[in-house]
Parts: structure tokens; C-alpha cells; sequence
């Protein structure tokens, strides 16, 4: 392959370009390597990752993006259809609220945290009852939906039996059960209202999802908890491994390399260094709304296509990203056995059981603005810290050389609007907000579940939704595709359609990833991407009559 210095020099031709290289672009391009095909992955970053991703800062590895991974039938399945080895250990999660925790170790822990709640919430034991039934149905739901290896990842040849003992009597069950999970598609808050009273409690249950999550996705969370796996060496081994078979089985790719342009007409895309290349498919694995801005030469199209383009553009106008994050990394000085004690490495963690519900989002949004009285808005961000659910994942007591010795890094994250950052860095306090909190969500954890963490913090660094718009495009920060609180979600979100959500308005151009389908997370992006890659395979040997 020529290198990437001798490809500026002149238009390049290739079977499939793949733009984005997060988990969706990647097990694409891998796919479309094996298949024989000459494959362009683009990547606007200097690193391929997307969400996923881990670096290096003074000895400790810290995971940029996801915490750890959900095998869900698919991961491992993909990594063996691929033969790629790829170490995993597993990751144990804990649940706590205040000075109460629970270890999830099976299905069996949901009544211990059934039990830790009714401790918090003594007046709410009939209800809370009601809740567990919904979590068990929830959980049967998604045992159904990825409690077998995907079939797509599977090579029936090999495994003739596979067909009658194992996909067969599951097919009967899916069918059975995929009614259920239609009419369990209300916003988990609103499902949690139907079984329980105290805003508080139904707080404390919600904070742990986005916002208008469906019910049937949240309340299966139970089920995912106790699927998470942790690559050893962190998330980053897992970029690694799939970046290293790209590059083994014929793939080029290309770093910092932003797509401003794509004219589906000609099929070519333009970077913004000028640089053009020329597709036979494209598979766009980057933010929806970027695809679409990045249209060119749409009236040389058919003009039923160039209406569907132009409907699809109006229609995805004020669409919303899903809810985004902010993320203290810290690097303590004490030893991993002094966490390890309290929870396991991966830990959900209040420290009020007071709920959010007595925040008002009007001390900082008045009429659909945002006040600007610098003292309000950090004084609610302040009562939102002390009250909100945190993320916290330690990376060294999973994989000890993560971290060096006697020391211990954390990596604390909380949902954070993205619109109210942007208005705080408009407002020129962004540096300042900054900094408040990390000493506020130091302060907060050291005075509950981390006494005396404050004076051994060496040092604090923070990412917040801006850093993610930066790093990954996404429109709002959003960390899983499109919000839930759109009107209408312009993506497909039914599981039985989901081989069809790969499909785009635009003639020769496919695309994968968390913004194709929802609910998304790394499964659907590795199902995406492979769905993706298999149709733009059988498109390409149709034309080639290959």
C-alpha cells in the first residue's frame, strides 16, 4: 500500500473508505479486510478509539471513554471470527448509596440492593418489591435478546450442531418475547413512577441512566453489570488489537484526517487538507449530523434520491445528541488495597440519598436561557455535585501494573449538560468551573465513601462535555448517539430491524455506529459495523459481478 505522503500527492482509489474509527469503524474495516477488500479508515484524531480508548500519564493508565466492556453475545464472539486474542478480565460492579454497598456478584444480588434501598427508603418496601419484579423481567428480556453468541459472528460450517441445539430453540424464545419488550419501551422514569411514590428514591434509581432511557434498556442494567469485562493493559488493548489486524490484513489508515467533504455523485470524499479519494462504498461511522453537513453535489443525484437526501437533512435539523459526561482522573497516593476493601473496581456510587429532584434547573435556565450570574451557576453545579450518581473505575485493581506502586488511580464520572458548559465557557468562567470541580468532587467523595482522600490527591485533571465534542465530533458531547428526549429518534430502535438501520438516504454511502440504532453502546457498534461491512460486501461483488 502506498504511504499516506505518497496518497496526498494523488487521487486514491479504493473498494470501501470507513470514516470514524471508533469501535463501529473499526470492526467494519476489519471485516472488509478479511473479505479482500482495499479499505481507507479516516480518523479526525490522532488515535483510532473513538469512546474507547486508554493513555499513560506518570506510570498510571487511565481509560478514555467506556470503563470497561459488555460482551453481550457479540465482543467475544467478533474477536473469534476474527482470531484475535485479546485478554479480558472480568469486572465486578458495586452499587452504593451513602455508607450502604452492594457487591453484585449474580442475579442472586438484586435482592441485597432490593435490601439496601428499603433501608434508605423504609416506607417504599411494597413498591420497591414491585421494582424488582420489573428488574427481573427486564433482565429475562435481555437474556433473550444477547444471552447466546450472535449468530452473525458465527461460521455454521464449523458448527453444524449450533443450528438445531442452540439457535433454533432460541429463535421460539426471542419470538415469544419480543412482544414484551415493545410495550416495555416507556422512559424508565416514567415506568418507575408506575410502581413507586417518593420522587427521591425514584431519583436515586433513574440517575444511573440517560435521560427518558426506555424502561425495558435501563432496568436490564442489572444484567450488563454483571456482563462487564476488562481488557488487561486497559479499554485500549481492545483499539489496539482491532487497529493491528486492520493494518495486518491489507488496510490503510489514515490519522488526523477530517472529512469536510463527500460527494456521493462522484463518490469521492475530500479531507481537509485537500486530499481526495475515491469509494466504491462508503461507510460512515462518525456523527450523523457531520455526514449530512458534508454533503456536496447533491443535485448531480437521481432526483429521488436528492429528495430523500434533503428530507433526511431537514429531518435531522435540531435533532440532539444524547447526554454527555464529565470525568475527573486523580492519582493518589495510596494503595489500591484501600479501595479494593470498600467496593469492587467498578463502582456506582451516591453519596446523598436526597435525589436531584430538589435541584431546580431554573436557578440557572430562566425562559429557556441561562442566567448569567456566575455565583448561581457554580452554586448549583455545587449542589449538583453533593447530590448527583457517580461512575467510578478503578483501573489497578483489576490489572495491578495499571498503576505503580502503593498508589492508585481513579477515574470519577458524572452525567454533565453540555449546553450549560458551553454557556460557562462563553461566559469566560470555564477555567474556573474547571477547577471547582475537581475540588468539589474530591471534597465530596473524601467526606463519605474516601475519608481523607483529599490529602492524598496528587494530581487532578478533567474532562468535561467540551472535551468530547473536541476529541470525538459528536454532536453535544453525546456519548451514546442520539437523546432519548428527541421527539421523534431518527434512528432505528427496533432489534428485529436492525440489520436495515445500516441503510442511509444517500446512494453509496452506509452507516454504523451509536448513532445508527438505539438504545447503542459497544455491542450495537460492533454489530453495526459488521452489518454495515457485510452489506457494502455483497453490494460491491454485485457490481463487480465478483
Amino acid at each position: 500500500m502506498p504511504s499516506i505522503d505518497q496518497k496526498k500527492d494523488k487521487e486514491m482509489k479504493y473498494d470501501a473508505i470507513v470514516v470514524g474509527g471508533g469501535i463501529a469503524g473499526l470492526t467494519a474495516a476489519a471485516y472488509l479486510c478479511r473479505a479482500g477488500h482495499s479499505v481507507l479508515l479516516c480518523e479526525k484524531e490522532d488515535r483510532l478509539g473513538g469512546l474507547v480508548g486508554s493513555f499513560d500519564y506518570k506510570g498510571f493508565v487511565f481509560d478514555w471513554g467506556i470503563r470497561a466492556t459488555e460482551n453481550s453475545g457479540v465482543l467475544f464472539p467478533m474477536l473469534r471470527q476474527l482470531g484475535i486474542d485479546v485478554d479480558f478480565i472480568k469486572s465486578t460492579v458495586s452499587i452504593g448509596i451513602g455508607e450502604a454497598i452492594v457487591n453484585l456478584i449474580s442475579k442472586d444480588s438484586l435482592e441485597p440492593y432490593r435490601e439496601m434501598l428499603a433501608s434508605q427508603f423504609p416506607e417504599e418496601s411494597s413498591g420497591l418489591e414491585a421494582f424488582v419484579g420489573l428488574v427481573k423481567r427486564s433482565m429475562e428480556y435481555m437474556d433473550v435478546l444477547y444471552g447466546i453468541d450472535n449468530p452473525l459472528f458465527l461460521d455454521f460450517k464449523k458448527d453444524p450442531e449450533y443450528m438445531r441445539k442452540t439457535l433454533l430453540p432460541w429463535m421460539f424464545r426471542y419470538i415469544a418475547k419480543i412482544g414484551n419488550v415493545k410495550r416495555f419501551q416507556m422512559p424508565v422514569e416514567d415506568c418507575l413512577h408506575k410502581v413507586l411514590r417518593n420522587e427521591s428514591l425514584i431519583d436515586l434509581i433513574a440517575q444511573h441512566f440517560f435521560r427518558k432511557t426506555p424502561a425495558f434498556f435501563a432496568l436490564s442494567y442489572f444484567s450488563l453489570y454483571l456482563d462487564y469485562y476488562y481488557p488487561r493493559g486497559g479499554t485500549g488493548a481492545l483499539v489496539s488489537a482491532l487497529e493491528g489486524y486492520v493494518r495486518a490484513n491489507g488496510g490503510t489508515v489514515s490519522l488526523s484526517d477530517e472529512i469536510s467533504e463527500v460527494d456521493p455523485a462522484a463518490k469521492t470524499i475530500r479531507g481537509k487538507d485537500g486530499t481526495r479519494h475515491r469509494y466504491g462504498r462508503l461507510i460512515w461511522c462518525a456523527d450523523q449530523h457531520a455526514l449530512y453537513r458534508s454533503l456536496t453535489g447533491i443535485q448531480a443525484l437521481p432526483q429521488k434520491a436528492r429528495e430523500a437526501v434533503t428530507a433526511r437533512r431537514a429531518f435531522l435539523a435540531g435533532k440532539e445528541g444524547g447526554d454527555s459526561i464529565m470525568t475527573v482522573y486523580l492519582t493518589v497516593d495510596m494503595d489500591k488495597a484501600c479501595f479494593g476493601g470498600i467496593h469492587n473496581p467498578h463502582f456506582f456510587y451516591t453519596p446523598n440519598k436526597m435525589g436531584l429532584n430538589t435541584l431546580s434547573w431554573e436557578r440557572v435556565s430562566r425562559n429557556g436561557r441561562f442566567v448569567s450570574d456566575k455565583e448561581a451557576v457554580f452554586a448549583y453545579v455545587r449542589d449538583y455535585l453533593a447530590l448527583t450518581t457517580y461512575e467510578i473505575s478503578i483501573p489497578c485493581l483489576r490489572d495491578p501494573v495499571l498503576a505503580p506502586k502503593g498508589k492508585t488511580g481513579l477515574i470519577v464520572s458524572t452525567l454533565m449538560d453540555h449546553p450549560l458548559v458551553n454557556h460557562i465557557r462563553e461566559q469566560g468562567w470555564y477555567e474556573e468551573f474547571k477547577r471547582l470541580c475537581r475540588e468539589e468532587i474530591v471534597e465530596v467523595l473524601s467526606g463519605s465513601i474516601y475519608p481523607g482522600l483529599g490529602d492524598k490527591v496528587e494530581d487532578a485533571f478533567l474532562s468535561t462535555p467540551l472535551t468530547i465534542v473536541e476529541r470525538t465530533g459528536n454532536t453535544g458531547g453525546a456519548i451514546t448517539g442520539w437523546a432519548f428526549t428527541n421527539a421523534q429518534i431518527p434512528a432505528v430502535s427496533s432489534m428485529p430491524r436492525i440489520t436495515s438501520s445500516v441503510k442511509t438516504r444517500v446512494p453509496g454511502v452506509l452507516q454504523a455506529g451509536q448513532w445508527t440504532f438505539s438504545p447503542s453502546g459497544l455491542p450495537v457498534s460492533i454489530l453495526t459495523g459488521k452489518l454495515a461491512a457485510d452489506r457494502a460486501i455483497k453490494e460491491l461483488k454485485r457490481e463487480t459481478g465478483q
